[in-house]
């Protein structure tokens, strides 16, 4: 088998690349903050949402003890398929489940699922654990409540940039209590070492980012901060998209060796000459690739809809109930 960089992309994508790169022509490269004063700047000067239409209903769901924020979006006039866990990038230190509600609503509708948007609480007011500790409470609570809540329980789960990653720890703690409810995950362009020793992690050693979500966590090789280094066994199937320009392609592809050599389906695809986020931005790639993320997704709703294991009321007790 052959396999390179070439055999990762699509060839039809490659009529998109001259429009999509008129877009970057005229939009400065930048990078984020790389102080806590320039995170804070940011921050205040961040827009407003805009809002989605019907609007995402609030919610504060607990599980195991503890409370986290959702903003859930349920499909207008069309069948429950199932339920999509997203989570919101923004480097672990900005963003919002508000900023995805036009999105958000957009996969509700087209694909017929409930779409549940965390918000975790951002570093570095609250640096790792806290990020996946609400990500995992709004997993455990969909797991829990999903079928009476929204008719299905078919779950996945997925996140773009810092969410990539947050829905990847996501999935292995999940593992890790036993519960196997999720059909599938897409992870858009992750980070995937913050312990800045591999070679792909080595290119954003100097970023702030990983400062202020790790803390001062003692060792940054823990598989809950840089899951490059889990045991990635017994995992759903992943879609994993990513730009050829991204700065994290190279985590990308060294995270998708490890899921296939540990047995996992993954599916990955580079889009050409994109850079990291590409998919937040009005490019004919993005089109491209956003419809290819709901068609993945809307497959895995029904490619493992028979296998699904609900939570034993051992599990259950695990967690406070």
């Amino acid at each position: 088998m052959r396999l390179g960089l070439a055999q990762l992309i699509d060839p039809r994508l490659r009529l998109l690349v001259e429009e999509s790169r008129a877009f970057y022509e005229n939009r400065a490269a930048g990078r984020g903050p790389s102080s806590v004063e320039e995170l804070r700047a940011v921050r205040a000067g961040a827009a407003k949402p805009a809002p989605a239409n019907p609007p995402a209903v609030e919610e504060l769901v607990t599980a195991g003890g503890r409370s986290v924020p959702l903003r859930i979006h349920t499909p207008v006039d069309t069948a429950v398929n199932g339920v999509f866990l997203e989570i919101h990038g923004g480097g672990f230190f900005m963003g919002s489940a508000a900023r995805s509600d036009i999105r958000n609503r957009r996969l509700a509708d087209e694909l017929g699922v409930v779409v549940a948007s965390v918000d975790y609480r951002l570093a570095p007011e609250h640096p790792w654990p806290a990020a996946p500790d609400d990500c995992e409470t709004a997993a455990l609570w969909l797991v829990e409540h999903a079928q009476r809540r929204f008719g299905t329980a078919k779950l996945a789960v997925g996140g773009f940039s810092a969410g990539a990653t947050l829905a990847m720890t996501t999935l292995l703690r999940l593992r890790d209590r036993g519960v196997s409810a999720c059909t599938g995950a897409v992870l858009q362009c992750g980070t995937y070492d913050l312990s800045a020793r591999t070679p792909a992690g080595r290119l954003i050693a100097d970023e702030y980012f990983l400062d202020a979500y790790a803390g001062t966590a003692p060792d940054r090789t823990d598989p809950d901060l840089s899951p490059i280094y889990a045991d990635l066994s017994d995992l759903p199937p992943i879609l994993m998209v990513v730009g050829e320009n991204d700065i994290l392609l190279h985590d990308n592809l060294a995270m998708a060796a490890r899921l296939s050599a540990s047995g996992a389906d993954v599916d990955v695809r580079v889009y050409p000459d994109s850079p990291h986020g590409f998919t937040g931005h009005p490019t004919p790639m993005a089109q491209a690739a956003l419809e290819d993320i709901h068609t993945w997704l809307g497959d895995s709703f029904v490619r493992r809809a028979g296998r699904l294991r609900w939570l034993s009321r051992e599990v259950l007790a695990d967690y406070g109930h």
